[in-house]
């Protein structure tokens, strides 16, 4: 994780004062909303007064004293295993109470890996938790994929916006079941026509970018920007953008109404293609298939004209 720098904090100091939101500070230095809140949080004074020196004091401060690993030992495992099979806390619960009573202990993190490692060796502490571990699809931890040089969708200009020219573009993914597979979505926002195609190798960002800029190509004149989520898959964005020549945007985390036709236009896939489908059973012909379908389809939006015939009247 990218830890907050002195300079960034002076920068955080000189927005505050021109009283400027958490998300405008979050964008302007390229970090996350989250940790702008965190960050006021945790270093600014009882009074609530935010100041760069002493911020970065405290912060250094607290990396000194969490420098440590707190090591699981035997007494750790033991609280553990106590609270488990008597009380059936969670991780979290199991963390919080130790720290309220002073006893050592690690993560609740940490704490579930044990339980995992357990039950991978035959034993049954996970059955002294509420969801048995079956809420968690994916390890936890790993390294975080972090998008480089992402450009906001608050720097969209209205023309995008207010849909008031042809060729601006949402991009979109759809996975499979247990996050298996993978179909990209491309539509147009101003006549809703949409292009799909089954990713061969997955989420994978690099193999995405060269399926995508193969499908956009042939319009590449008609390709002025593209609108994504924050997915990892998209962070070849800037190869995309270099090779049609367009823009390429940003929305706000958890605001998937920031691409709405891209949302829309995927619901419309899940009537052919249903949610935990396996997607091996769908080949390149049925994919194209269920484009031609959704393209041909008169839309109420768009005065009842199908969205391939309102794009080629453009095109041509």
């Amino acid at each position: 994780m990218k830890h907050i720098t002195k300079e960034q904090r002076y920068e955080i100091k000189a927005y505050l004062k021109c009283k400027m939101s958490q998300k405008f500070i979050a964008n302007a230095i390229g970090i996350s909303e989250s940790s702008i809140s965190r960050e006021l949080k945790r270093n600014s004074s009882k009074r609530g007064i935010y100041q760069p020196g002493n911020a970065n004091e405290k912060a250094e401060e607290r990396k000194e004293r969490f420098n440590q690993k707190r090591k699981f030992d035997i007494n750790a495992q033991r609280v553990v295993v106590k609270y488990l099979r008597e009380e059936q806390l969670s991780p979290k619960q199991i963390v919080g109470i130790c720290k309220k009573l002073n006893i050592p202990m690690v993560s609740h993190e940490r704490i579930y890996a044990f339980i995992r490692d357990d039950k991978a060796t035959g034993g049954d502490l996970y059955k002294h938790t509420r969801h048995r571990l079956k809420h968690r699809k994916r390890p936890v931890g790993g390294k975080k994929i972090v998008i480089k040089d992402k450009v906001s969708i608050e720097e969209r200009s209205s023309i995008i916006n207010n849909k008031e020219r042809f060729g601006d573009w949402e991009i979109d993914l759809i996975v499979g079941k247990n996050n298996k597979g993978a179909i990209v979505t491309i539509v147009e926002r101003t006549t809703a026509f949409f292009m799909m195609r089954k990713l061969k190798n997955g989420k994978n960002a690099k193999s995405l970018s060269k399926e995508v800029i193969d499908m956009l190509l042939p319009y590449k004149d008609y390709v002025h920007s593209i609108t994504s989520d924050n997915g990892t898959e998209f962070a070849e964005h800037l190869q995309m953008s270099k090779k049609l020549d367009s823009l390429f945007y940003f929305c706000n985390p958890y605001c998937s109404w920031e691409r709405g036709l891209s949302e829309y236009t995927n619901k419309l896939v899940r009537q052919y293609i249903p949610k935990k489908s396996n997607f091996d059973q769908f080949d390149s012909q049925y994919i194209n298939e269920i484009q031609h379908k959704i393209n041909r389809r008169p839309r109420e939006t768009l005065d009842f004209v199908n969205p391939k015939e309102l794009f080629y009247k453009f095109v041509n």
